[in-house]
């Protein structure tokens, strides 16, 4: 396969790649397992994602991004180059275009940084999207009109609120509070109230299965084991849904502060339109029960999830490398 253009969610949790015409052709963890004495990549992706928490002590596995930014350069390189190489195959006639997301409240270094990976990666030209108009455009909303839009990304390490016309970003802001947060709330309140400690994976399930921001109907527990702190040894205990509802309030608060600052900068002629058409949720975080009731509650103003909120932002990369010309506005270039 001849690979021209390639538009990448490079997320904290998830790394997802859009071919145009093709589609989203990679949706994996945005994990490496790293041998540490050859200093070597052992694993990538999903392969590595099963060995967090269970590695001894000769391999790492680790997130190579963390709060939407590149932690560890080298290893994002050899993430991207990888892909590249997997997707171009051995002999590869052209280097590839990308279009990578960033937060919109990354740094000029921050920035830098991505730039430079996907390059020496193996990219002709990378260029830069702001994670908020990516994930507009992948929900389909019309961004160049001058009407006025809004968007909450829940992603893995960011949330990124934006009001977006005639195809830029009129008020934003951008917090370091995603669904790792959340995660480290739910492994938090476990550790507290029952001496127990829980890995990662095991927060994000109890998060996905019972995890809520508001009472749901009908409470629901579910079995959770661990390490007993005290006696060092495993144990299981029996958790509630309006537990992890408690230990989750303080993160959203920290989302839904972003969201009043962003209204309250809207100009009013844009907040009428927002007040008509509603706010649009997009990324993993905008999956956990109740978000959309919660948010709407508290802002008053409508709110609804995507379609397919976590494909959002790749889906909208790939948009934007699709229509380069239209969207000069919205992409930045980095030489």
């Amino acid at each position: 396969m001849i690979l021209k253009r390639l538009g990448v969610d490079l997320g904290t949790t998830n790394i997802l790649l859009y071919i145009p015409e093709k589609g989203i052709v990679v949706n994996e963890p945005s994990v490496v397992a790293l041998e540490v004495s050859q200093n070597k990549i052992m694993a990538i992706g999903s392969e590595a994602k099963e060995m967090l928490g269970r590695t001894p002590e000769s391999i790492i596995a680790a997130h190579p991004l963390k709060d939407g930014v590149i932690a560890n350069f080298g290893i994002t390189r050899e993430m991207l180059r990888y892909y590249i190489n997997k997707l171009s195959g051995r002999v590869r006639l052209f280097r590839p275009e990308l279009m990578l997301s960033i937060p919109a409240g990354a740094t000029s270094t921050e920035r830098r940084a991505v730039t430079d990976a996907a390059l020496q990666a193996g990219a002709k030209n990378a260029y830069l999207i702001k994670e908020p108009v990516a994930a507009a455009l992948g929900a389909g909303i019309p961004i160049a009109s001058p009407s006025g839009n809004m968007i909450i990304d829940i992603g893995g390490g960011t949330s990124e609120v934006a009001v977006i016309a005639l195809g830029d970003i009129i008020a934003s802001a951008s917090v370091r509070v995603g669904g790792n947060r959340l995660d480290e709330a739910v492994a938090s309140q476990v550790r507290k109230k029952y001496n127990l400690v829980v890995g990662e994976v095991t927060a994000e399930a109890i998060k996905v299965k019972i995890g809520s921001a508001l009472p749901l109907k009908k409470e629901v527990s579910m079995e959770v084991s661990g390490c007993n702190m005290i006696t060092g040894l495993p144990e299981s205990v029996m958790v509630s849904s309006s537990e992890i509802m408690v230990a989750l309030r303080e993160p959203l608060n920290e989302i839904i502060g972003a969201v009043k600052s962003v209204l309250q900068q809207t100009p009013p002629e844009l907040a009428s339109d927002i007040m008509d058409k509603g706010i649009v949720m997009t990324g993993g975080g905008s999956l956990l029960a109740g978000i959309d009731t919660l948010f709407t509650k508290i802002t008053g103003v409508p709110c609804q999830t995507a379609e397919d909120p976590m494909l959002c932002v790749a889906k909208g990369t790939g948009a934007a490398l699709e229509n380069l010309e239209a969207f000069k506005k919205s992409v930045l270039w980095l030489k």
